[in-house]
């Protein structure tokens, strides 16, 4: 996975991907939606920081009484939409309103009618699983960084003879 891609932005279906993925669906069955939603933006904050890409994710509020507004958690944007708007119409606002700023956009949703609009209008989609499997990598390459990172440190100690070691130790003890 190349890091730092430049002028490239994922906007995320927030509810169609809690749908999708077990851990967060999981969290929804159990009524606990707001769970599900702070470990979803925590996650995308994660992937952000990792690949450079800038994220946004939005809800939806179709059903639900609301002004709709935006907020910035983790420094992911987060769109709550109006009342009577649903999330597919607000991505299709934002691809529109980012395809003018000549970006590369990917847009992550499973469904299907959406990503038939999105593709006319120059996105890309990203699937629920092959975000899931791009988070995945993402995490094991972190990984293996850090562990990278920690030897590194730990080698760059002075060797020293039993001899030597014994004798610091000895001091260290007094």
């Amino acid at each position: 996975m190349a890091k730092k891609k430049a002028k490239q932005l994922l906007i995320v279906d927030g509810y169609n991907i809690i749908g999708a993925w077990p851990d967060l669906r999981a969290l929804k069955d159990q009524d606990r939606m707001d769970e599900a939603r702070d470990l979803l933006v925590s996650k995308m904050a994660e992937y952000q920081s990792f690949t450079g890409m800038k994220v946004i994710i939005v809800f939806d509020a179709y059903n639900v009484p609301g002004i709709g507004r935006q907020i910035e958690d983790y420094k992911v944007e987060i769109y709550f939409t109006k009342k009577k708007e649903t999330a597919d119409e607000k991505i299709e606002q934002l691809v529109s309103e980012f395809q003018q700023k000549n970006r590369q956009i990917y847009v992550a949703t499973s469904d299907y009618t959406s990503q038939r609009v999105i593709f006319g209008q120059g996105a890309l989609r990203k699937s629920a699983r092959e975000l899931l499997l791009d988070m995945e990598v993402a995490g094991k390459e972190i990984k293996q960084q850090v562990d990278q990172t920690k030897e590194e440190r730990f080698s760059k100690r002075i060797p020293l003879n039993d001899e030597i070691a014994k004798i610091f130790e000895k001091w260290r003890r007094e």
